[in-house]
């Protein structure tokens, strides 16, 4: 992944700055002073459909654009979205592409990095609290836990065949599984991790707001 540092306050240039920032779990309490600073300073903000519209607030004169994607229903395309981003940069503005979670969780942020790297505009990741973590987190579950778990598996669940190939990748409660994005699969992953030798009573939780 090519990684380009850049240092907004420090910058004499008028060259234009994209900021792939993660908006966390939700509450806008829990984003980073990082990511509000960015934001109250941003010219244009590009945001996802489960990030809380509180936060776009931090953004007092922004133009704000929404770009998410939700499943079955029409969305605007990733190469529309990287168009923008690219365009408003070469304009000199300061753009924010706000994401929920963390850019780099299931989020597309790589692809959106490379695809900047590759029209030499200048990037930063402000990283955010996947909810990979943070969901389990808030309901009291401990994703790791002396004795129990050692470590975790995050896994994307909106694909059948895929979720059957990750499951059979590794032994039967040997860690903890986060699934995302997968409520409707929950009956084939069930079946796959049965199958695989996980007990049936193995403790679980569906978390979703």
């Amino acid at each position: 992944m090519p990684r380009r540092r850049h240092n907004e306050e420090n910058s004499t240039t008028q060259e234009g700055l994209v900021s792939l920032i993660g908006a966390g779990p939700g509450d806008p309490e829990l984003l980073t002073l990082r990511a509000v600073r960015r934001l109250e300073r941003a010219d244009i903000v590009l945001y996802d459909a489960l990030v809380n519209p509180e936060m776009l607030e931090f953004s007092k004169v922004a133009q704000r654009c929404y770009v998410g994607k939700r499943a079955g229903q029409p969305s605007i395309r990733q190469d529309t979205i990287i168009h923008l981003m690219v365009k408003a940069a070469r304009e000199g503005k300061r753009v924010v592409r706000l994401k929920g979670g963390d850019p780099f969780v299931l989020g597309r942020g790589g692809e959106e990095a490379l695809a900047l790297a590759q029209q030499n505009i200048p990037c930063e990741v402000v990283p955010g609290i996947s909810s990979a973590i943070a969901a389990a987190t808030a309901a009291q579950i401990p994703v790791t836990h002396r004795g129990l778990s050692s470590g975790f598996v995050v896994i994307s669940g909106h694909d059948e065949a895929r979720v059957k190939q990750l499951v059979a990748g590794f032994k039967p409660e040997e860690l903890t599984l986060v699934v995302l994005m997968g409520l409707n699969t929950r009956g084939t992953l069930a079946k796959a991790l049965l199958a695989k030798g996980w007990r049936g009573d193995c403790s679980a939780a569906i978390i979703f707001s």
